[in-house]
């Protein structure tokens, strides 16, 4: 059994909370911005105080290398993320990340040799929301390369994705390089649940069993713009009418007909926006997920034809063109076994469940075998400066991973200890 230090713990989230602080006691430290710099920072420094190995790939993901045994067997990798939302929560991601560093710093403080090297990451841009997609960094290593089309990207705030990325690796000139990509392990990954399931049941852990599918589709309506005062309904091509219409039906068939179901519309828009015209065009996004692809293909069959005749019947046209398409994921049955082991020998409470939000982890099961421990979060609250884990749940989760992380970083090569 490996003992953490829990008020470390505690203590390192409350630090790296107050890089990118806001007043209502969230952070925003956005993917590649000074913030997250500082953060990658504190967390390589802390790494070299233990003398542990720090290194960077072209995507900026910071890795914290323990030898093994056998330096020269796959890694095991355990972390998460440090960029936040622009009002996000302390634990989102940095949670994962600094857990996986008090496995790290406990592993060394009990004098225990592992089989094979145990390696904290921190992805890049898990958020998405500064750079889209989410999930850069994970995505970049699974696949070995950055894709092409990321390099003209511009941020929200204006700020060129090459640009950002550059001056980010640059301000770790310490690290050594890496190439995008390695083999691994096993990688697990603790997180916030973003849902109110385990909080309800008083239930301290959740083994991860996989991530449902998600599809994004960009949707434009178009009619003709008129006169609000002078033009009858007769003689109105109005496409807000014609979305609004064909959204309400669907926000009535999808998720109450098939409770794995979720539909969401994020943004919708009209021009030329005026107050005294009819728009001309409407736009607006929607994420549909779903554990099973079969069910999902029906959910977007369903959304763009209900649009597509609505749109008709009101003398307008449609353009819709999925933008994101991720397929469900299954994770390591062997790595749940060994969560679902841990949490035996600390003798709490668990449940195996399903990711409705999607994780690096997702991505790295591409490559290796993965897995993920939840905690529960306060309200199910989070992309909100309230989100809240009480420390005790804090402690538990980085507790089981850390027992988890030594059964399994102590296997060699043909899996003995």
């Amino acid at each position: 059994m490996l003992d953490i230090d829990g008020d470390r713990l505690n203590s390192r989230l409350e630090t790296f909370a107050a890089i990118g602080g806001t007043a209502k006691g969230g952070v925003n430290r956005q993917a590649l911005t000074e913030g997250d710099r500082r953060a990658r920072r504190l967390l390589a420094e802390l790494a070299w105080a233990r003398g542990f190995l720090v290194f960077q790939d072209s995507m900026a993901n910071l890795f914290i290398r323990r030898k093994g045994r056998d330096d020269t067997l796959a890694p095991v990798i355990i972390g998460s993320h440090l960029d936040s939302q622009p009002a996000g929560g302390r634990f989102d991601g940095a949670l994962g990340t600094l857990s996986a560093f008090e496995v790290l710093e406990s592993l060394e403080d009990a004098g225990i040799e592992t089989a094979r090297p145990v390696v904290v990451v921190s992805w890049t841009n898990e958020e998405g929301c500064r750079f889209a997609p989410g999930c850069m960094g994970s995505m970049a290593f699974s696949a070995g390369e950055i894709p092409a089309a990321w390099q003209g990207k511009v941020a929200t705030d204006g700020a060129g994705f090459a640009e950002e990325l550059a001056l980010t690796i640059a301000s770790l000139p310490e690290a050594e390089m890496l190439p995008l990509g390695f083999p691994v392990h096993a990688y697990i990954e603790v997180h916030i649940e973003q849902g109110p399931s385990l909080e309800a049941n008083d239930i301290p852990i959740g083994v991860v069993k996989g991530i449902q599918g998600t599809r994004w589709l960009d949707v434009s309506v178009t009619g003709q713009t008129a006169h609000a005062g002078t033009t009858g309904l007769s003689y109105r091509r109005d496409p807000l009418r014609a979305l609004t219409a064909a959204l309400s039906g669907l926000y009535g068939a999808v998720m109450p007909a098939d409770p794995d179901a979720r539909f969401t519309v994020g943004r919708i828009s009209a021009e030329p926006g005026s107050v005294n015209a009819i728009p001309d065009k409407v736009h607006c996004t929607i994420d549909m997920r779903h554990p099973e692809p079969s069910r999902l293909d029906d959910i977007e069959r369903l959304v763009t034809s209900r649009i597509a005749e609505d749109a008709m019947r009101l003398g307008c046209t449609t353009e819709i063109a999925r933008s994101f398409d991720m397929a469900p994921c299954v994770f390591s049955e062997a790595l749940q076994w060994a969560i679902e082991q841990a949490v035996a020998a600390r003798g709490v409470k668990s449940t195996v469940m399903l990711s409705g939000a999607f994780h690096d982890a997702l991505f790295v099961n591409r490559v290796a075998p993965a897995a993920m421990i939840f905690v529960p979060c306060r309200d199910g609250l989070s992309h909100n400066e309230a989100e809240y884990v009480e420390p005790a749940h804090a402690v538990i989760g980085c507790d089981v991973l850390a027992q988890a992380t030594l059964a399994i970083a102590c296997e060699s090569e043909n899996g003995r200890s």
